[in-house]
């Protein structure tokens, strides 16, 4: 069955790719005004996504400074679920999950919605619930934010349906570049797990798109419309924007310590990605179309548990920080991985519109953090790297991705010393976790969340 479905996959690959071509020397306006509307749309969606989570996050954490955790992170986590889940229900039912399953169902040729107003809501609702303290990452809904805005540019356009598939795939890749700055990584995504495809004339559209919003959203980060700071200024061009500066250094008896990294991180990885699915299974049984009532207890659960947890817990950016930067102790390394793994599990179960990209990549550098204080006690030598190759890792064994995973860890410091360290982690986390299993985490979201 698999084997079928890999050959008609192949053959409406082949049949796009001729549709195509067909499309570039008949309409080649239409290709052009698709890319430049989509890369900019991604780039607008992605870039205002991370602005408003910046406010009412910043918002909930002001009033943390006046009244106890306890009396904030609990209601505000319960009327944000409540909230999120109204405007799912009652207007884009397809906005709720991660984004990147219902982009790869679409892709699969399953009846997924996808228009502007599945955008707007996933745009609105991520806001609010990821603003309101659910652990998740802009990513997921930026993919399908950035799919759903280049299938309606294709539709106005008037574009064929083979070109619609691909310009879905590389919105939801420059969804992916606009959000973590990596017009690379995007790219590679749209090929190694949404398109499965090497076809050039594809290869084309999906990179040019890409980049598109990955330079669009410097610009509008200059513009001030993101609170952080962007690769353009307007005298000097574009910049090189380092998220992190790490001294790295590579040297040839790191390449055992990162394959062990690999090893550790891809077994942990497929067991993460199981847990997932089985809260998501238990979510859907319990609950079953009490979607504003799952959103609320669940919001109301993580709040309280958040409550209970230091203040670098209240914000996930800086918690990501502090172990990337080395600004913690062990202890609250390893905490950080124990809640984030249980906390994004109840997430992800209650069909929050977020992506999990974000909390893989900080829990990757909690192991990656820990596993090199260890080998550092026990040799008196930790690889540099070990950090960011944990990133890397833990994304590429959950996603299945490795060559992705490279491209986004990369994307934290720009500096390409980095990337073979990083490489050789997140291959044999690749190998490990799919040794275990063929799919991916999304690919095995996609029963759950596209049937429901």
């Amino acid at each position: 069955m698999q084997k079928l479905i890999k050959e008609k996959f192949q053959k409406t690959s082949t049949n796009s790719s001729r549709s195509i071509k067909k499309l570039l020397k008949q309409r080649s306006f239409v290709v052009v005004i698709s890319i430049l509307l989509t890369g900019l749309g991604a780039s607008i969606t992605s870039i205002s996504f991370k602005t408003g989570i910046y406010f009412i996050n910043n918002w909930r954490l002001e009033l943390l400074n006046h009244f106890p955790s306890i009396a904030v992170l609990p209601v505000f986590g319960a009327i944000g679920g409540a909230i999120a889940g109204l405007l799912i229900k009652n207007i884009a039912p397809a906005a709720k999950g991660s984004g990147v399953s219902q982009i790869m169902g679409f892709l699969r040729h399953k009846k997924v919605p996808m228009n502007l107003k599945v955008g707007l809501v996933k745009l609105i609702s991520g806001i609010i619930a990821i603003g309101s303290g659910f652990p998740l990452g802009p990513e997921g809904p930026s993919v399908q934010m950035g799919g759903s805005v280049a299938w309606q540019m294709a539709r106005w356009l008037k574009a064929p349906l083979a070109f619609r598939r691909v310009i879905v795939a590389a919105g939801g890749g420059a969804g992916i570049a606009a959000v973590f700055s990596a017009p690379l990584g995007g790219f590679i995504y749209a090929i190694e797990e949404l398109l499965n495809s090497a076809r050039p004339v594809i290869l084309l559209l999906v990179v040019i798109t890409t980049f598109i919003a990955d330079s669009s959203a410097d610009i509008i980060q200059a513009l001030g419309l993101d609170p952080k700071a962007g690769g353009f200024d307007f005298n000097l061009g574009f910049l090189i924007q380092k998220e992190y500066d790490p001294s790295v250094f590579f040297l040839p008896i790191d390449f055992i310590y990162l394959v062990l990294l690999g090893i550790i991180i891809g077994l942990f990885a497929e067991l993460y990605s199981k847990y997932v699915l089985v809260m998501q299974k238990l979510g859907k049984k319990w609950y079953k179309n009490k979607f504003v009532l799952k959103m609320s207890i669940c919001g109301l659960l993580l709040g309280s548990i958040y409550s209970f947890l230091p203040s670098s817990f209240h914000n996930l950016d800086e918690l990501q920080k502090i172990i990337v930067e080395k600004n913690t102790s062990i202890e609250i390394a390893f905490l950080a991985l124990i809640i984030l793994f249980i906390t994004t599990g109840l997430a992800a179960a209650s069909g929050a519109p977020g992506g999990l990209f974000y909390p893989m990549l900080t829990l990757g550098g909690a192991i990656g953090l820990i596993m090199g204080s260890w080998v550092e006690i026990a040799t008196g030598h930790a690889p540099s790297t070990y950090i960011f190759a944990g990133m890397g890792a833990f994304v590429a064994g959950c996603s299945r991705t490795p060559i992705t995973a490279m491209f986004l860890a990369f994307a934290l410091t720009k500096n390409l010393l980095i990337m073979k360290p990083v490489l050789i982690s997140c291959i044999t986390s690749f190998l490990v976790a799919r040794a275990f299993h063929e799919e991916s985490i999304y690919e095995r979201q996609i029963q759950i969340e596209l049937t429901e």
